[in-house]
């Protein structure tokens, strides 16, 4: 997408951000989300979903500790940790998570989520396909189509362009630093054979997967004649790169957002209403994190842009910084001392998310935008002997909510000590499939060319859940 270079500042929330975030000014096309549902409402036209927001786990959470607890199994699989009951009669999550307990209704929780392999890559998190070519310290996975697999923001984006002017179809809050990008191993917006007009706007990047305008600072956006002159220099080096997809598409979307407000404003925290902010626990100090510092401020931006106009915002979460956990950071790859880690990471992931269902259903959005919270696969069974618990592709979980989807219920279960499914397994394609179906695509006639002219399917032969669609 678009990178303008610009000096460092900080918000008093003191989250560091690039001041390139700060552009536009000269006009604000577009409706927002909720003058666009008011519209629809007026005129008696219902659509599908409007968005959605995909919050990754990256490091693998552990399904028997959060959404799956066995309280009756031996105490080297039963773990530390007791089961609440929420308020849907007979569902009960972790005690690490009051707030989502009292919001089950408006959840639903997949314990028997299957089709994982053993590899940290959220590649099929953010797309819904295991093959993929060879990534950082992953092997290839064979069965991917020429230019690999698209994700689902950039799915959106091809499928039905912006919703707004100055508003990229898909955006992406993750970090992209190297040690961030390891866990992750692929961009959450990677565009695969769609090409790279449809990929995620990378709302951290410095590189070259944005569109990078080479001698334009923030002070010179009003000198057209250097913003027409840094594109011309930057279409003559992808020419002779080689590389000219979606370059046209690349000079819109770049005019588009450099000319509107939409998307500065919206990750423009300062902007919002302090007790919002507050809800989503950015007013409070957290002695017992880094630096007091923790990554809640991703699910407000997530509200505000897709509020603002984006289908898709994918964010990862995790206690701050997010990294390589050899390096002291921290992610979900809880291999040792999980109950300490997960009694630092579990209240924030409650509170983080449980602001954001609670927000959007106030504003009258959460029916419209759907939200999905996942990592690359569970964890065993059995405690290790460092007192965490290690990979397990077998089974893992997942959080659905919104978007029209049928809430206040369970799909699937797992055997007695939680080491596969034992009713109703899901693979995350037909998890896909209704989700795609929520935002009005029909998975089962949908399709894209890949680079070699081969059409392709979104998630094969799955289909969309019918527990969910309800």
């Amino acid at each position: 997408m678009l990178t303008i270079a610009g000096p460092r500042s900080s918000y008093c929330d003191g989250i560091s951000r690039r001041s390139w975030l700060q552009i536009g000014g000269l006009a604000l096309g577009g409706l927002a989300l909720p003058q666009i549902l008011r519209a629809e409402a007026e005129s008696g036209v219902r659509n599908p979903a409007k968005g959605i927001i995909m919050v990754l786990l990256p490091g693998g959470p552990t399904h028997l500790d959060t959404f799956d607890l066995k309280p009756d199994a031996p105490a080297e699989i039963r773990g530390e940790f007791r089961p609440i009951a929420t308020n849907v009669p007979g569902i009960e999550i972790c005690e690490l998570m009051p707030r989502l307990a009292g919001m089950a209704d408006k959840l639903a929780l997949v314990r028997s989520l299957v089709g994982f392999r053993d590899d940290h890559n959220t590649h099929w998190c953010s797309t819904g396909w295991e093959s993929h070519p060879p990534m950082d310290s992953s092997p290839v996975v064979p069965g991917f189509p020429p230019g690999d697999w698209p994700s689902l923001g950039s799915v959106l984006s091809r499928k039905f362009g912006p919703r707004v002017a100055g508003m990229p179809p898909c955006v992406d809050l993750t970090p992209i630093d190297p040690d961030a990008r390891f866990i992750l191993r692929t961009p959450p917006g990677q565009s695969g054979y769609l090409g790279a007009a449809h990929a995620g706007f990378e709302a951290q990047a410095v590189d070259r997967r944005n569109i990078t305008l080479n001698g334009v600072s923030l002070d010179r956006l009003s000198d057209r004649r250097a913003l027409l002159a840094s594109f011309d220099g930057f279409r003559r080096q992808v020419d002779a790169e080689g590389s000219t997809d979606g370059i046209e598409e690349f000079h819109r979307q770049a005019f588009e957002v450099l000319t509107s407000r939409r998307l500065a404003e919206a990750l423009d925290l300062s902007r919002e209403d302090a007790a919002v902010r507050s809800r989503y626990g950015l007013d409070r100090a957290f002695p017992s994190e880094r630096q007091g510092k923790t990554l809640l401020d991703q699910f407000l931006l997530a509200r505000r842009v897709i509020e603002a106009g984006a289908r898709c915002v994918t964010l990862a979460f995790c206690r701050w910084p997010f990294g390589r956990m050899l390096k002291g950071d921290y992610n979900w790859d809880w291999h040792k001392d999980l109950f300490n880690e997960a009694r630092g990471a579990l209240p924030l992931f409650d509170l983080g998310l449980s602001a954001l269902v609670e927000d959007l259903d106030e504003r009258g959005l959460l029916k419209d935008i759907a939200i999905v919270a996942w990592g690359e696969f569970g964890r065993t069974p059995k405690i290790n002997q460092n007192a965490g618990r290690d990979h397990w592709p077998k089974v893992a979980g997942a959080l659905v909510a919104g978007g029209g989807l049928r809430c206040g219920q369970v799909l699937g279960s797992t055997t007695r000590w939680g080491e596969e499914p034992q009713t109703r397994p899901v693979h995350f394609r037909d998890v896909f499939a209704a989700l795609y179906h929520r935002l009005g695509i029909d998975v089962a006639t949908t399709q894209f060319t890949d680079l070699a002219g081969r059409p392709q399917y979104l998630v094969g032969d799955h289909r969309p859940l019918p527990e969910l669609l309800g």
